[in-house]
């Protein structure tokens, strides 16, 4: 028996979607990526995922770079990302998971993996809103409220960088699999009990719970541009600000941004994740992981 997408999901913690890029706009979304890119390695774009730093804040140490950040940034001048974004594909699927309507979607986090040039590089095992050192008490109640959210990759080349293992992000660790995620890069990801290897050719979107375990390797040598995003459920209220709001989003409150969305979908979304900053505002926002 085939599951459906939503029992894969919730079950498994993953789910593997073909064609969530219209042919249409195919072409513009590669377009924009290569110009995203080629800003980044030059310099002319601050906001990137440097090589040696695994978790933000990513700083400016390192020239090489492995990922561009906040590519809807209205300075960056790619109408493109935010289009794909708040497109009728993507948001269908992003409601099916989450199990909520159009109105209750809260826009967040809209970056690009991109290969290094001079440095292979990893990331450790872990899960995005749980430190690698929380109890498994801590790991339960942490599980229990990140279902308000959907994280998603999508290849615009064959990537084969992500490795995860399904069904993690119902349970907390074994102690075998706490040894393989206590803080030190995998030489072998396949090593963690029950990891399976993510491969996407182009178009191909993984949507995954954020805090399933999750490592990824990346090669200097294979081209990689993967547009790698998040959406929230805003009925979550604040359970997502800590994740969100790390990677430092004021640009989204300001008006230019606003405007430069396609349509009121994109504003209505906004509106949600602004609700939800203003709210965490007498907070400070802490970082989800230590590098």
């Amino acid at each position: 028996m085939t599951l459906s997408v939503k029992q894969q999901y919730d079950e498994q913690g993953y789910v593997i979607i073909p064609q969530l890029i219209a042919l249409e706009d195919w072409k513009n979304l590669e377009a924009a990526c290569k110009q995203a890119v080629d800003r980044t390695r030059k310099g002319d774009w601050p906001y990137r995922r440097t090589v040696g730093k695994q978790f933000p804040p990513y700083g400016q140490d390192d020239p090489d770079s492995w990922g561009v950040q906040h590519v809807m940034h209205p300075e960056l001048g790619e109408p493109a990302f935010a289009k794909w974004y708040t497109s009728e594909k993507v948001l269908g699927v992003v409601e099916q998971l989450l199990e909520c309507e159009i109105q209750d979607l809260q826009m967040e986090l809209f970056n690009l993996l991109i290969n290094p040039e001079a440095h292979d590089f990893a990331l450790r095992w872990h899960r995005d809103d749980v430190p690698e050192n929380a109890s498994t008490e801590e790991e339960i109640k942490a599980l229990d409220v990140w279902h308000f959210g959907v994280q998603w990759n999508t290849a615009i080349y064959r990537d084969a960088c992500l490795y995860i293992v399904p069904g993690s992000h119902l349970v907390p660790r074994t102690q075998e699999q706490r040894i393989h995620s206590s803080g030190q890069i995998p030489k072998d990801p396949l090593a963690m009990p029950g990891a399976v290897q993510v491969v996407l050719e182009p178009g191909e979107t993984v949507f995954y719970n954020s805090n399933i375990l999750h490592c990824a390797a990346y090669s200097s040598q294979n081209k990689r541009a993967t547009l790698h995003a998040c959406m929230g459920n805003s009925q979550g209220g604040s359970s997502r600000a800590r994740n969100i709001l790390q990677h430092g989003l004021e640009w989204m409150k300001t008006p230019a941004f606003k405007a430069s969305l396609p349509d009121n979908v994109g504003v209505g979304m906004l509106d949600k994740l602004i609700e939800m900053y203003d709210s965490s505002a007498s907070e400070d926002v802490a970082y989800s992981l230590k590098n």
